[in-house]
């Protein structure tokens, strides 16, 4: 039988808007889920009674009852799963624990839900591009400028921009060779949506490291991300940090790859613009 979690997670971009708020909901706490009942669940997402029902048939449980136990056996064989959150009493010890697990279990997760499709056709884009825009608010600030960083290296005009008037101003400017990077783990940051969609609008490529699924996904030319499970409305972001590196170094390798020899002299400049900078031993 296959996990629930999985079952949620494949199952993302067919779910109606309502659907994946019940979704979202039982990602972001499935203990909550397994206790609580439909009326409950459906308080909690802010959809009616039979929109929970839908949810559940959508991914093949028979109803709720038959959801909630499917959920319970996912959770006992997915303990890095159900020990996410971090608890008030909490000592240090299982602090370290629950951030580690979470973090092999996330990364996990990545490699084996990835679409290689949709990584494929972000690499084609960047490949293509004349200039590339990296885009991300709040937690995704530094990731955007990580990513500046790193594709600076490939020789072509690279910006990163963590200001919503820039943002406004860049996307406004957005021709079919420009590519922009916007970065949202929830995809709900009203701000990114609004410059992604412009940016679309005025014939950029947009490449979404989002939740499939979500609204920036949504006016996006391609969406690379697995469904949230991190809840964000309290903590600042940890692990979707961590996965949203990863997703830009998967990027760069992907693209330095396609273009090869064109990009490896750039690399030995930079390397060898830096090697007086090493004190040696």
């Amino acid at each position: 039988m296959t996990d629930v979690l999985d079952l949620i997670q494949q199952h993302m971009d067919q779910l109606s808007k309502s659907e994946r708020k019940v979704a979202a909901a039982i990602l972001a706490s499935p203990e909550t889920a397994i206790h609580t009942s439909i009326a409950s669940m459906a308080r909690l997402a802010d959809v009616s009674e039979p929109t929970v029902n839908r949810f559940c048939r959508s991914i093949q449980c028979k109803g709720f009852p038959d959801f909630k136990l499917r959920l319970a056996q996912s959770l006992a064989t997915n303990g890095s799963f159900v020990r996410r959150e971090i608890a008030p009493s909490d000592d240090i010890g299982t602090v370290v624990e629950k951030v580690v697990h979470s973090t092999i279990s996330s990364l996990q997760d990545l490699e084996r839900q990835i679409d290689l499709h949709s990584l494929r056709l972000a690499t084609d884009i960047l490949c293509g591009a004349d200039r590339i825009h990296f885009y991300g608010l709040g937690a995704s600030g530094p990731v955007a400028y990580d990513a500046l960083n790193k594709f600076f290296r490939l020789g072509i005009p690279v910006e990163a921009s963590t200001d919503y008037l820039m943002q406004k101003m860049t996307a406004a400017m957005a021709g079919p060779n420009h590519a922009f990077v916007v970065i949202s783990y929830t995809g709900r940051t009203q701000p990114l949506i609004e410059v992604a969609g412009e940016a679309a609008a005025n014939g950029g490529r947009v490449i979404a490291l989002t939740t499939p699924g979500s609204p920036l996904s949504d006016v996006a030319t391609v969406t690379v991300g697995i469904p949230a499970r991190e809840n964000t409305d309290i903590y600042t972001p940890m692990v979707s940090r961590l996965l949203h590196l990863t997703l830009i170094d998967i990027l760069l390798s992907g693209v330095t790859l396609a273009k090869g020899d064109e990009v490896e002299e750039n690399f030995k400049r930079v390397k060898g613009a830096l090697a007086s900078t090493r004190r040696l031993t």
